[in-house]
C-alpha cells in the first residue's frame, strides 16, 4: 500500500502484505496448476496513492489531477479512481470509451495523442472532453471541426526541448521528439504566440517532459519553460488567454525496493525551485500521472512449471514473460523488477538461496524477466512474484505466442484476511481464436468468390 503521508513502505510490511495475498489466492484458488499466472491490485493502496497525490497539491488552488489510462487500463480500475476523485487523460478513441465507460466525467477527461483523426477529434469535441492540440496543424483541424458552443477546454501541446533522462524511450521533451510543437526550433515560439492571439477559445498549455528515467530537475525545467510561455502569450494578447496549465504526469517509481521516491511532495517543490509562480494559483493546473499512482499498488504471481540447469546456470520457467512484462524483457537494464519466490502454499521459501534465471513461456531466447537473480531455489510447483507491476504490466498484454491475458484481481486486506474481487477474468483459448478471425476461417478460400472473375 502507498502511503499518503509517508515515503517508505517498510521492506518487511511491504513483503507481509503480498505474502498474505499470494497464501489467500492459493487457497482460494486463483493460482495454482490450472491458473498459472495472475495480476493483483491493491485496492486501499491506490485509493491512498490518490489521497497521498492530493495531500501534495493541497495549497494549489485549483488542479485536477487526471490519470494516465495506459497505466492500467482496466474499466474496473478506472471506476475505483474515477471514484477517488481523479479525472482520465486518454491517448485514444478506445481509450476514451473505456473512460466514458468508468464513469468519469467528460468534463475530467483530457485526450492527447499525436495522431488525432478527425472523428476523434468530432467526438472529443461534441462530448465537451478537453484536447490538447499536439501540432499547429491539428489546430487547423479543429479551427474547422469545432462546432458553436464547443465546451471543451482546448490547448496546444508543446515541447521544451530540455532534453532527456537516461532512458531515451521515455523521454519526450529531446530535441527531435514527434511529441508537441517544438518551442526552440526557429520560428516555433512566435508561430505559438499568434496561433492563441487568433483563437479566443485556445487557453491551455500543455507539456510533458518524460518519465521513468527522468530526474525531477529536468521535469521541473521543462514545465517551467511552459510557464514562461503562458506569460509571453498573455502579455502580447494584452489579457488573460491562458488559464491553465497541463503538467503531464511522468513521475518516476523507485522499483528497487519499497520505498516510494520520488514523492509527490518532492515533485511539488522542485517545481516550486524552478518557478515560484507555477503553482500560486494564477493559473488552473491539471496533472496526469499515471505509472506512480499504480506500479506499486499491484503484483503479477506466476507459476515455475520447470527447473533446469544450461552451462551451469540454474533456469526456473515460469508463466510470465514478456507478454505480461514487455518492457523488463525487451530492455532489462532499464526495467527491473523485484522477484520473490514462494512455494506451491503460497508462502515465502526459505530453501537455500542460489543465483538463478526467471525465465518466461514465450519461443525466444530473450524471454527472460531477472537474470542471474539469487533467489531461494525454485522447484516446479513454485510461485514467483514479480513485484511493483500494477502500472502497465496488467492491460498492456502482448500476444506473442497467442498466450491467454492473464486474470487479474483486486484485493483488500483487513488485518490478516484477504478478500478478492475479479477484475477481468482470464482469457480462454476459444477467445483467443474468436479474437483471431475464427468466425471468417475460409475468408481466404472462399471469399473473393464472385470478386476476381472466378
Amino acid at each position: 500500500m502507498a502511503l499518503p503521508t509517508d515515503s517508505h513502505r517498510s521492506e518487511a510490511s511491504g513483503a507481509s502484505s503480498v505474502a498474505l495475498t499470494v497464501r489467500q489466492a492459493v487457497t482460494d484458488g486463483l493460482l495454482g496448476e490450472d491458473r498459472p499466472l495472475a495480476g493483483f491490485v491493491d485496492v486501499q493502496g491506490v485509493r491512498d496513492s490518490v489521497a497521498g497525490l492530493r495531500e501534495a497539491f493541497a495549497r494549489v488552488p485549483d488542479v485536477l489531477h487526471t490519470f494516465a489510462a495506459k497505466a492500467c487500463a482496466l474499466v474496473p480500475v478506472l471506476r475505483l479512481l474515477a471514484d477517488a476523485g481523479t479525472g482520465c487523460e486518454v491517448a485514444s478513441a478506445g481509450e476514451l470509451r473505456l473512460a466514458l465507460d468508468a464513469g468519469f466525467d467528460p468534463a475530467h477527461i483530457v485526450l492527447d495523442s499525436p495522431a488525432k483523426t478527425r472523428r476523434e477529434i468530432r467526438e472529443a469535441l461534441a462530448l465537451g472532453v478537453a484536447l490538447n492540440a499536439d501540432s499547429l496543424d491539428e489546430l487547423d483541424r479543429i479551427d474547422a471541426l469545432r462546432p458553436e458552443g464547443c465546451a471543451s477546454v482546448l490547448g496546444v501541446r508543446v515541447n521544451p526541448q530540455v532534453g532527456g533522462g537516461s532512458i531515451g524511450a521515455m523521454s519526450t521533451a529531446t530535441a527531435t521528439s514527434k511529441f508537441g510543437v517544438a518551442l526552440r526550433d526557429a520560428g516555433a515560439r512566435a508561430r505559438l504566440v499568434e496561433a492563441f492571439a487568433r483563437r479566443p477559445w485556445l487557453t491551455r498549455l500543455h507539456a510533458h517532459v518524460g518519465s521513468q528515467g527522468c530526474p525531477l530537475p529536468l521535469i521541473a525545467e521543462g514545465l517551467a519553460a511552459v510557464h514562461r510561455l503562458a506569460e509571453e502569450i498573455d502579455a502580447h494578447v494584452g489579457h488573460r488567454r491562458v488559464t491553465s496549465l497541463d503538467l503531464g504526469g511522468g513521475l518516476p517509481v523507485n522499483f528497487a525496493d519499497d520505498t516510494v521516491t520520488p514523492t509527490y511532495a518532492q515533485y511539488v517543490a522542485a517545481l516550486t525551485a524552478a518557478e515560484p509562480a507555477l503553482l500560486d494559483g494564477r493559473y488552473q493546473v491539471v496533472t496526469e500521472f499515471g505509472r506512480s499512482l499504480v506500479a506499486k499498488n499491484g503484483f503479477t504471481a506466476a507459476l515455475v512449471e520447470y527447473v533446469k540447469d544450461a552451462g551451469g546456470r540454474r533456469v526456473a520457467v515460469t508463466h510470465a514473460g514478456g507478454q505480461v512484462a514487455t518492457r523488463t524483457v525487451l530492455m532489462p537494464d532499464a526495467w527491473p523488477l523485484r522477484v520473490s519466490a514462494f512455494g506451491p502454499d503460497g508462502t515465502p521459501k526459505r530453501t537455500p538461496v542460489v543465483r538463478q534465471d526467471v525465465a518466461g513461456p514465450l519461443c525466444f531466447a530473450g524471454d527472460v524477466v531477472a537474470h542471474d537473480r539469487p533467489l531461494p531455489e525454485l522447484a516446479e510447483g513454485d510461485l514467483v512474484v514479480l513485484h511493483d507491476t500494477g502500472g502497465y504490466y496488467f492491460s498492456a498484454h502482448w500476444s506473442y505466442n497467442s498466450l491467454p491475458r492473464p486474470a487479474v484481481y483486486g484485493y483488500l486486506l483487513d488485518g490478516e484476511r484477504v478478500a478478492f474481487a475479479t477484475v477481468r477474468s482470464a482469457q480462454t483459448v476459444r477467445e483467443i481464436s474468436e479474437e483471431s478471425g475464427l468466425a471468417r476461417a475460409d475468408a481466404l478460400l472462399t471469399g473473393f468468390a464472385g470478386r476476381c472473375g472466378s
